[in-house]
C-alpha cells in the first residue's frame, strides 16, 4: 500500500494550516481517485457549454441532488482501507462522473442546520434541534419562482422527522407556498401502521439527540395522499416497508414511486443511516456507509431506467460533513463531528449526468454553498441571494 494514499497523521497535523491540511486532503483523494478509478486531473479549459453538449433546453432538464448524510470519513470510504465500502461510488458512479475533491462546509455541523445551508446556498444559523425553516430562499423556492413551476414539481424525501420545515423558508419575498413538498417516509409509516412493533427498524429517527422529537407541521406529505399521488396502497406500502431494513431504504423507495408517478423536474433527497455511529457501534457505522453507497448506485439505475429523466437528467451526491478523527483529542472519533477541524469540514462532490464530463477530478476548493447558484445555472433560475458561486466546470 503506497503511503501517498494515507490521510495526515496526528503529528503533521499539528504542523499544518487548516487550508493545508484541506489541500493534502483533496490531493489524498485525487490521487487515490485516478489510481483506483482511472479518472484524469481536469483541465480549466471548459470548451463548451452545458446546452451544447446535452442539446436539451434549460427548462427541459432534470436535476436530483443526494446528500451522503451522516458524514463519513476517507480512513472508512477513500483511503485504501476504506474502498470496500464504497464499491458502487468507486467502480460505477465516479468513473462517469465529474468529481470534486475539496469541498468546504464553513458552517455549523449539525445535520439538518448544514442541509439547510446546502438547500439555500447561505450557512444558516438556525438551531439543530428547532422544528425551524431555513431563514433564507431555498433552491426549490428559486426553481418555482423563477420558472413558474407548481408544486408538485419539486420535492423532498427526508429520513428524519427534524427535516420537516426544509422545503421552504421563512423568507418575505418567498415562503409559505412557494417550497418544495417534503415527504418524511417515517411519518408517512407511522400513520399507516400505527407505530406497530413490527416497523421500529424503520421508525428510528435521531441518533445524535434519540430523545428529541418534533412536531410535525409545515409541508409534510399526509397520509391520504398515498393512494392518489404516488399509486400506492397503504396495505401494499406496509407490506413493502416490511421487507426493508433501514429508513434509508424506505427514503429511496418513496423516491422511486415519486419518479415514476410525478417525474418532478427538481428532486432532493437526504440519506442518514450513516449517522447511527452517534450510537457508538462501529459496525453499524460502516454498515451505513455500504448500504448509502448501494442505495446512491440505485438511484443511478433509476435515473437511467425511467424514460422522464434518462439522457436530460444530473444527479448531484456530496455529503453534509465529515466526522472527527481519531486523533484529535477534542472530538470522539468516527462516533461524533464536533471538532470542526479541517477534516471534518472538507467533504468531496460528484456530479453526473446529461452533458457532465465522465472521469474528471478537479482539486481547486469550492464551497458546498456553490451547489445551489450551479443548480440555478443547470435548471435556469437565478438564485439571487445565495452566497455561493457557480461550479464552472458543470456549466
Amino acid at each position: 500500500m503506497s503511503s501517498q494514499f494515507l490521510s495526515p497523521s496526528a503529528k503533521d497535523r499539528v504542523r499544518l494550516a487548516p487550508y493545508e491540511l484541506a489541500r493534502q486532503l483533496a490531493w489524498t483523494r485525487r490521487e487515490f481517485l485516478r489510481c483506483t478509478a482511472g479518472i484524469a486531473l481536469g483541465s480549466s479549459l471548459l470548451p463548451s457549454s452545458l446546452a451544447a453538449r446535452t442539446g436539451i433546453a434549460a427548462g427541459k432538464r432534470k436535476a436530483i441532488v443526494i446528500t451522503f448524510g451522516g458524514g463519513a470519513r476517507d480512513q472508512e470510504t477513500f483511503a485504501p482501507e476504506g474502498q470496500e465500502n464504497i464499491p458502487h461510488l468507486i467502480r460505477d458512479l465516479i468513473p462517469q462522473s465529474t468529481f470534486f475533491t475539496q469541498v468546504a462546509n464553513r458552517g455549523i455541523l449539525g445535520h439538518y442546520v448544514a442541509t439547510a445551508s446546502l438547500a439555500t446556498g447561505v450557512y444558516e444559523t438556525i438551531n439543530n434541534f428547532a422544528s425551524l425553516p431555513p431563514e433564507h430562499p431555498t433552491v426549490f423556492e428559486y426553481f418555482r419562482k423563477d420558472l413558474k413551476r407548481p408544486a408538485s414539481d419539486a420535492w423532498v424525501v427526508a429520513p428524519s422527522n427534524g427535516f420537516n420545515r426544509i422545503g421552504e423558508s421563512s423568507h418575505r419575498s418567498y415562503g409559505p407556498g412557494l417550497g418544495a413538498r417534503v415527504i418524511l417516509p417515517k411519518h408517512l409509516l407511522t400513520a399507516a401502521t400505527s407505530g406497530g412493533t413490527d416497523y421500529d427498524h424503520l421508525l428510528r429517527d435521531n441518533y445524535e439527540t434519540p430523545y428529541y422529537t418534533p412536531e410535525l407541521g409545515g409541508n409534510a406529505f399526509e397520509l391520504q395522499q398515498l393512494g392518489t399521488m404516488l399509486k400506492l396502497s397503504v396495505d401494499d406500502f406496509k407490506a413493502h416497508a416490511r421487507t426493508l431494513s433501514s429508513p434509508d431504504e424506505l427514503s429511496v423507495y418513496i423516491v422511486r414511486q415519486l419518479m415514476r408517478q410525478l417525474a418532478p423536474s427538481l428532486l432532493w433527497i437526504t440519506m442518514h443511516d450513516i449517522d447511527i455511529a452517534h450510537a457508538g457501534t462501529y459496525s453499524l457505522y460502516i454498515e451505513g456507509i455500504r448500504r448509502t453507497d448501494r442505495l446512491c448506485a440505485d438511484v443511478w439505475k433509476t435515473i437511467q431506467s425511467e424514460p422522464e429523466y434518462a439522457g436530460k437528467t444530473t444527479l448531484f451526491i456530496l455529503p453534509d460533513f465529515g466526522r472527527d478523527s481519531d486523533d484529535d483529542a477534542g472530538g470522539n472519533g468516527f462516533q461524533h463531528h464536533r471538532t470542526g477541524d479541517a477534516l471534518s469540514r472538507t467533504t468531496w462532490m460528484m456530479a453526473l449526468g446529461a452533458g457532465v464530463r465522465e472521469g474528471v477530478v478537479f482539486d481547486r476548493p469550492i464551497e458546498s454553498l456553490d451547489l445551489v447558484p450551479t443548480l440555478g445555472s443547470v435548471l435556469g433560475f437565478s438564485a439571487s441571494l445565495a452566497q455561493g458561486k457557480l461550479v464552472p466546470e458543470l456549466l
